[in-house]
């Protein structure tokens, strides 16, 4: 049996899957990884590593790509696989750094109410950005992770994986959005030029949460990558 292994990305949990998940479960058993308890990439992936089955293909979403880069890094011999999905390598810019202490002081000494109404519509397509379906379960999932989580996640500072993604010698697969405003195509591309043996995809018309707004596209790709890889 194959096993997959699944990671949210900020203020995210496994309800981010959950338009793929009956289509996934046929692909292999599914393990959805608990980013919220740990503070730092490398935290979270040793997490990710206790949680995990012995040997799985690995599949990261947005700051879920973070930890499942330091994943397939950190054991090597346990990732058959990588998907990389609507995340980057790169760093935390000084401006991120700034915005997040910002939050972090207001949320330390506020009610945590969820995420702002920009901060939901941001991660979604244009077209879609009003969409109150969408909107509320993105809200749902926050509100479910709760201020602990939003506090441990903010505190959670990225830093670059560039160099050492050609170190990776499981099949990669990246997926870009293109109308994706919190994590760019180019930032994808980066990664791509960086793995010999990557493969490269950009899904049309679509936000940053692909699952959620492309879910049968990202699991076309995600299936046909499966086996051509002979995963």
């Amino acid at each position: 049996m194959r096993n997959l292994v699944l990671l949210p990305g900020f203020m995210l949990n496994e309800h981010l899957w959950d338009d793929m998940r009956s289509d996934l479960a046929t692909l292999g058993a599914l393990t959805f990884g608990d980013l919220g308890r740990d503070i730092g990439i490398q935290a979270m992936a040793d997490a990710v590593l206790r949680q995990a089955p012995e040997q799985f293909v690995l599949f990261g979403f947005s700051m879920g790509g973070f930890v499942a880069q330091a994943v397939a890094l950190k054991a090597p011999e346990r990732v058959l696989g990588l998907a990389l999905l609507n995340t980057s390598s790169r760093p935390q810019t000084e401006q991120e750094s700034v915005s997040t202490k910002a939050q972090l002081d207001i949320a330390q000494r506020t009610p945590f109410k969820g995420l702002t109404s920009r901060a939901l519509a941001s991660s979604l397509h244009p077209a879609r950005s009003t969409d109150r379906a969408l909107l509320d379960r993105l809200q749902a999932m926050a509100l479910a992770n709760g201020k602990e989580v939003f506090l441990r996640q903010l505190q959670t500072l990225r830093d670059s994986n560039a160099e050492v993604l050609k170190q990776l010698r499981c099949p990669v697969l990246i997926v870009a959005s293109d109308q994706d405003k919190l994590r760019s195509v180019e930032e994808s591309e980066e990664m791509a030029r960086q793995i010999a043996q990557a493969r490269f995809e950009i899904v049309a018309d679509c936000g940053h949460m692909t699952p959620m707004e492309k879910p049968g596209e990202l699991f076309g790709i995600i299936s046909d990558w499966l086996a051509q890889s002979g995963l």
